[in-house]
């Protein structure tokens, strides 16, 4: 599963080849999070608060490529948060 972006000590990564609903993850130490690309809420996981505040974030800069990589398997490396 390649690191999309890293910000933050959080790692956000997305599998190529899953099916279901757009979705990426998001490591943070001992923590994951699975957050929905359409709502950008966590539809599973246990991040802490802080941490899913500033996935969330982010998540809401990229939504339109992060749904452009979703849609065409096609990876990329994004930025983090500044």
């Amino acid at each position: 599963m390649p690191v999309i972006a890293r910000f933050y000590g959080i790692s956000v990564k997305m599998y190529f080849k899953e099916h279901g609903i757009p979705h990426f993850h998001a490591i943070y130490g001992e923590y994951n999070g699975v957050f929905d690309i359409q709502t950008l809420e966590m539809i599973e996981g246990d991040l802490p608060r802080r941490a899913n505040r500033l996935v969330r974030e982010w998540a809401g800069k990229h939504q339109a490529e992060l749904l452009g990589m979703w849609k065409t398997q096609d990876f990329k490396r994004l930025p983090g948060l500044e």
